[in-house]
């Protein structure tokens, strides 16, 4: 019986390396078609790649020009996912996302409802300007991202899968737009922050869109194969060092827990949720660069992503003009001494 399960144990191993190339050369084929259209960037095309591949939701913030719609419905085509795209608005209701129930009538004049349902019903949700919508609005977006159905009428409605949702937002214009509460920034899996683009990817931006032609992208993947590396990930194994290096990182950024600059500068810290994206964004963040496990070098370059929008300062620490992202570095420091 022990050498059966030996046995079985390294075909588990080989079938897994298999898979693990297989999802490899088609993430490469990924990232390929991608660069066809969204130039330079490569850390938020990363970022942004890495959330879909470990099966969560990504709230891109950037200034208005820097191509995050368009790096969006190049992810739902290069994916071949279906998506729609809501653009938020004060006046947008919940129902304008989930969908309502009309009244029917019948041949015989009997009138039932019918449930329509609204453009969350997709499998790649691109939510514009998501801070510009009211909390009731915001709120509607809260079960569909966490359990992955609606209720409408008391009704329960499966979403498509898988289903994802990429967010925007824009950090400087705050008229007229109501910040996300914490409980929805903490179903995002990442904050992928997009920064103006290098000059050398500037200049092809200038060149490669303005003339007569413009590079388009086509479908490398589809539902069920982005479904597997998915379920792919979430088999990597993950060593004992690289938990232990996650619940030191989490933990040290909540004040109460030890860490003299945590009390200090922070507020309130990350959640449990915020470990469980650790794990999941490792595992992706190493098949993306052709491993087969995460290391530390992974935890410290994602704590950023996955920590900034969990956390808030203190008044003091925003007194003296300290970020999170400051607070993160400090953390990150201490977890590779």
């Amino acid at each position: 019986m022990g050498l059966m399960n030996t046995a079985d144990a390294a075909l588990d191993d080989k079938a897994i390396v298999a898979a693990a190339e297989k999802a490899l050369a088609d993430i490469a084929v990924v990232r390929t078609e991608v660069g066809k259209v969204i130039f330079g960037q490569e850390s938020v095309v990363e970022q942004t790649l890495l959330a879909v591949l470990s099966g969560g939701h990504a709230l891109l913030v950037g200034v208005p020009g820097l191509a995050k719609t368009k790096l969006v419905t190049t992810l739902g085509t290069v994916l071949g996912l279906d998506s729609n795209r809501v653009q938020f608005t004060p006046d947008l209701m919940p129902s304008d996302i989930l969908g309502s129930e009309v009244m029917d009538q019948d041949e015989t004049g009997r009138r039932s409802f019918r449930f329509v349902p609204g453009p969350i019903f997709t499998q790649l949700l691109m939510a514009d300007e998501i801070n510009r919508a009211s909390p009731r609005t915001q709120s509607a977006l809260l079960q569909a991202m966490q359990e992955y159905h609606v209720t409408v009428a008391g009704q329960r409605n499966d979403l498509p899968r898988p289903f994802h949702v990429l967010a925007t937002q824009n950090p400087l214009e705050q008229e007229g737009t109501y910040p996300l509460p914490e409980a929805q920034l903490d179903r995002f899996l990442m904050q992928v922050d997009v920064d103006y683009p290098e000059l050398a990817a500037e200049r092809r931006i200038l060149l490669e869109t303005t003339g007569t032609r413009e590079s388009s992208v086509k479908a490398v993947l589809d539902a069920p194969q982005l479904m597997g590396i998915q379920n792919l990930i979430r088999q990597m194994p993950v060593s004992e060092s690289v938990v232990d290096a996650i619940l030191s990182l989490v933990r040290s950024a909540r004040p109460g827990h030890g860490n003299v600059d945590t009390d200090r500068h922070v507020a309130w810290g990350p959640g449990p949720r915020a470990g469980q994206s650790l794990m999941l964004t490792a595992r992706a963040r190493a098949l993306y660069d052709g491993r087969l496990a995460p290391s530390i070098d992974d935890i410290a370059a994602l704590a950023e992503p996955v920590l900034q929008h969990r956390m808030a300062l203190t008044f003091a620490a925003r007194a003296e003009g300290m970020s999170v992202r400051d607070v993160i570095a400090g953390l990150v420091k201490t977890l590779k001494a």
